[in-house]
């Protein structure tokens, strides 16, 4: 029977002339605007969202948002929810090992496009690009070069809400975490910080908007900072403030 759904939808797609894409849903607002903006679009159709876990800990990869709110998100957006899971630790090469045996699963269902939230970051761009292209899948970008001050506007005026998660501690200091994402926090930014975050200066939870059946309920809970081991020739920060999301 199941199978029979596939081939059934699989028929529909291409008899409309439709792109069948996965949508890497990083549980954040960048990725909601994205989300928002792709349904818009008729040349495609989104029939999976694709997000990376830590397996040990079962939270998303980078956000620390507990799994069991993510899967909330997937519900309220009325999407199937593929994860792929990662070690605690992992090289870069395992990484691309682990992510390109995930997509095969999803090139073998007949995906051809994957789309993201990115906006501006060059070198991200390429690097997904270059690994998509190995596996003959296009990459699809709809906040890209758009300015981050009109996307945070457009993310508050459609009635978004979002609460910070993760923040960089060597460029926010603790009142930043777990505050929702507003005017006034856009206002308090210093000087330098990216008002979307798109440097990685702080990550988000979104729990309410148009692309959702119902909000999802959450309780706030502890705010704790954790530094990571540093070698000399890591660019990456290491320490960051989070904040624990409960559900409720």
């Amino acid at each position: 029977m199941l199978c029979a759904l596939i081939r059934m939808y699989n028929f529909t797609i291409k008899y409309l002339n439709l792109k069948k894409a996965y949508f890497n849903w990083s549980t954040g607002k960048d990725s909601a605007l994205a989300f928002y903006k792709i349904l818009q679009n008729k040349d495609y159709n989104i029939g999976s969202l694709l997000t990376t876990v830590n397996k040990k800990f079962q939270r998303v990869s980078m956000h620390g948002v507990p799994i069991s709110l993510l899967d909330q998100q997937a519900k309220e957006l009325g999407l199937p929810l593929y994860k792929i899971e990662f070690p605690e630790e992992v090289s870069m090469e395992k990484y691309n090992e682990i992510m390109k045996v995930g997509i095969d699963k999803l090139v073998q269902e007949g995906y051809n496009y994957s789309v993201f939230g990115d906006i501006f970051l060059e070198d991200l761009k390429k690097f997904r690009d270059d690994k998509l292209a190995e596996q003959n899948l296009e990459g699809v970008y709809p906040l890209w070069k758009i300015d981050t001050s009109e996307i945070i506007k457009e993310f508050l005026s459609l009635g978004f809400k979002a609460i910070t998660v993760s923040v960089n501690a060597n460029l926010l200091d603790k009142s930043f975490v777990g505050r929702v994402i507003d005017k006034q926090f856009i206002k308090d930014l210093p000087e330098g910080v990216d008002v979307c975050g798109e440097n990685g200066e702080f990550h988000t939870f979104v729990f309410d908007g148009p692309i959702f059946k119902k909000p999802i309920n959450f309780e706030v809970g502890d705010k704790v900072l954790k530094t990571y081991p540093a070698e000399e020739s890591d660019t990456w920060d290491n320490s960051f403030w989070y904040c624990d999301l409960l559900p409720k």
